[in-house]
């Protein structure tokens, strides 16, 4: 495969503690690297009423004891510290970058929900009422958030929570509805691999999106078997910070088709990287 550079290695390291100077880890034959500061990009358009309503978010934390990338700051690379981690609690991590976005309304935070799950959050899309969970997976337990990942996709991982809103009302969730599953952090197949999952009867075309590096490489078997369908997925090198997830999000809240949701992405990741628009848009790939 031919390697895209998209990093300088000359840029500084920073801990998470400045939000708008953060630290992308790499595979081990690379090397982390800062990403700058940005303004955030344009929401969605606030012609935007209805929409695919139950998104699932699956991050395996950053983790430099156990995971095959260039080790990051160790206050940021500790895979059982959430509240610090690169890929959540950092300024550009999941929860700090939704529940900063003035698009989502942070619902609840929950500790230890589930076995290896460390934390989990749900926000309420302000306009359309999208509903997005995301977990916080032990970084030593990389392989397990990446086998959720794919039974999910599948339509076999059955998960319930209750969602208490702002107006007092709940609503129990089971997160095996979603439309849309996504994967964030490292590739782990890299280094392991896991059983491919068959689709559950009915499971044809349920969206995905993988933000880790290079993952059309190496999760098409396990979207090709589940029956699911790639609306967003890597082709090398990348840095899976909340901002490129979050600018995919937006656009499948408005229905946009895969290659504007690409253009998005792409768009996104060249507005904090500067990494040039051509390069980030040959870094994202949508569809088969």
């Amino acid at each position: 495969m031919k390697k895209l550079w998209l990093f300088s290695p000359a840029l500084l390291l920073l801990l998470c503690s400045n939000p708008a100077s953060q630290v992308l880890p790499a595979h081990k034959s690379h090397t982390a690297v800062q990403t700058p500061a940005a303004a955030p990009l344009p929401a969605p358009a606030d012609s935007v009423q209805l929409s695919r309503k139950l998104i699932h978010v699956h991050v395996a934390l950053c983790d430099n004891d156990s995971q095959g990338i260039v080790p990051v700051p160790k206050k940021i690379g500790n895979g059982n510290d959430p509240a610090n981690n690169l890929y959540w609690g950092c300024g550009y991590g999941v929860r700090t970058f939704f529940t900063k976005s003035e698009d989502w309304e942070l619902l609840h935070v929950w500790k230890n929900p589930r076995t290896h799950i460390l934390e989990r959050a749900a926000w309420k899309h302000r306009r359309s009422g999208t509903v997005l969970v995301a977990d916080a997976w032990r970084g030593a337990r990389i392989k397990d958030c990446t086998a959720a990942f794919v039974k999910n996709a599948a339509g076999k991982w059955h998960d319930t929570l209750t969602l208490p809103f702002k107006d007092g009302n709940t609503q129990l969730v089971d997160l095996n509805n979603a439309q849309l599953v996504a994967y964030v952090g490292h590739n782990g197949l890299m280094e392991f691999d896991t059983d491919t999952i068959q689709a559950a009867p009915g499971n044809n075309g349920r969206e995905t999106i993988l933000l880790c590096c290079a993952a059309r490489s190496y999760f098409r078997p396990h979207l090709k078997a589940a029956q699911a369908y790639p609306l967003l997925w890597t082709t090398n090198l990348m840095g899976p910070e909340a901002y490129t997830l979050k600018a995919a999000v937006d656009g499948w809240i408005a229905r946009e088709t895969g290659e504007q949701i690409r253009v998005r992405a792409a768009a996104a990741y060249n507005q904090y990287i500067k990494c040039g628009m051509k390069g980030a848009m040959n870094l994202f790939a949508t569809g088969w």
